[in-house]
């Protein structure tokens, strides 16, 4: 389940303040289809980070796309315009080998 940032704000005041558990919070905002599972979870992040947003760093990092990267993939590309046909898919490649 996807929280909006207002719901992790939310959720986590009522952590604090209230003390509610995730059953408590699933009977409270019924309309919201949160899991038991989505909401501990929450829970235990902001327990063990104290914070509402993703940490820096976390998720998958980013590819980039310079000068040298796409000049590499013209010169790949482009060795083999002279020669028709001399592309392989990996089964193919695991038969000659």
């Amino acid at each position: 389940m996807v929280f909006s940032d207002e719901d992790k704000i939310l959720v986590k005041k009522l952590y604090r303040v209230k003390e509610y558990k995730a059953l408590e919070l699933m009977n409270k905002f019924s309309n919201k289809c949160w899991t038991k599972s989505s909401i501990n979870r929450l829970l235990k992040k902001f327990g063990d980070t104290g914070a509402v947003n993703r940490l820096t760093g976390s998720g998958r990092p980013r590819s980039t796309c310079t000068k040298e990267t796409v000049d590499l993939v013209n010169d790949l590309v482009l060795s083999q315009a002279d020669t028709l046909q001399t592309h392989r898919t990996v089964r193919e490649n695991l038969i000659i080998i």
